[in-house]
């Protein structure tokens, strides 16, 4: 009991650092979002090969790398996760924050079709209605905001998708981590050489204590991945599901109490129809576990 409550702990802590981001890359600004990704490409992959030396996982990521088809499938999930995280920070940085808690509100959604898609996976009838219901928002959100809620879609199918390519890989999260930053860095590098060439670069033009911010991009990133890996060994995934929706909602709080976005009587109808099937999933899927679990222990009895 002691190790699945540091789990949650664990978690939570994770997931609050993930929700806090919106107050976290304003503060990297004039610089643009991709100068700003391309920072954390960097200094992430600076950072995962130190915690690689000094967790002794160098040999566990030259393994994935000398694996073809898991290094391939890793690249890909770099180019999603590059995506989610350009589309993540311009959102903040343009006063989308509202709009981007709604993209990770409705990414397990998004999950569960691409299970039905992709994985060929059967749904089961609430799903089914929560899926129906959550369509319903997007609607509603888009004749709302007079276009479709881009960010939030982006953020969600994105992040989904790597979601899926990491399930596909079956490689822990700190040495994908690794893998992914490190196929990405030489890119990342290069597009910061030549900001820097043609004079347009951020990194020290606004004075050291900004310079130093970008260079702490990369623990940024790996603090709540590490807390995640913890917590994901102590608890079960039913519980990380339930904790995962406390990033969005502070991102929601941040965005309605502290940054005020707007939010109009028919973005609260879309937000609270999303919010609607996302109970329906979660019981549905609490619901679905203890009668798996029942028939188990049945099982076993006889």
């Amino acid at each position: 009991m002691p190790d699945t409550r540091r789990g949650i702990l664990f978690g939570a802590a994770a997931y609050v650092l993930w929700g806090s981001f919106p107050l976290y890359w304003p503060l990297l600004e004039p610089a643009g979002a991709v100068e700003i990704l391309a920072h954390r490409i960097v200094w992430s992959a600076l950072t995962m090969a130190v915690l690689m030396v000094t967790l002794r996982r160098t040999p566990a990521v030259l393994a994935v790398i000398r694996d073809r088809r898991t290094l391939t499938i890793l690249s890909g999930a770099a180019v999603l996760v590059s995506i989610n995280w350009t589309t993540y920070i311009w959102g903040v940085n343009n006063e989308r924050v509202v709009e981007a808690s709604l993209g990770y509100f409705i990414n397990p959604l998004v999950t569960v079709l691409l299970g039905v898609f992709v994985l060929g996976e059967h749904l089961r009838r609430l799903q089914w209605c929560a899926i129906g219901l959550a369509s319903i928002a997007v609607v509603v959100l888009t004749l709302d905001y007079g276009r479709p809620p881009w960010v939030a879609l982006v953020l969600a199918c994105s992040f989904g998708s790597y979601g899926l390519a990491k399930k596909k890989a079956g490689v822990d999260a700190v040495e994908s981590l690794a893998v992914e930053t490190a196929v990405l860095a030489p890119i990342a590098a290069a597009y910061l050489a030549f900001l820097m060439i043609t004079g347009a670069s951020n990194f020290a033009s606004h004075g050291t204590p900004h310079a130093l911010l970008f260079t702490t991009t990369g623990i940024v990133t790996a603090i709540p991945l590490l807390l995640f890996g913890a917590a994901a060994i102590r608890v079960p995934l039913v519980t990380l599901g339930l904790l995962q929706y406390l990033a969005p909602i502070i991102q929601f709080a941040l965005g309605v109490l502290l940054f005020h976005e707007a939010m109009p009587a028919g973005r609260w109808v879309g937000f609270g129809l999303v919010w609607i099937a996302l109970a329906m999933l979660t019981i549905e899927t609490l619901t679905h576990r203890r009668r798996q679990l029942r028939l188990v222990i049945e099982a076993s009895a006889v």
